[in-house]
């Protein structure tokens, strides 16, 4: 599984843990998050978002 974060805000997206609070159920892939989803934080869209290397 992998990491992504936001690069306006710092919101992580990992991959394992999804972000249920916020419609994405865990375990989801970022290729199945929707093109349409932006951070629930700053409303930057996905394709802003940086793979984050742990």
């Amino acid at each position: 599984m992998k990491t992504y974060v936001c690069p306006a805000c710092g919101l992580v997206y990992d991959e394992a843990a999804g972000l249920p609070e916020h419609g994405i159920p865990a375990g989801t892939p970022w290729a199945d998050v929707p093109e349409s989803w932006r951070c629930p934080e700053c409303n930057i869209g996905k394709t802003d978002f940086v793979p984050m290397e742990l």
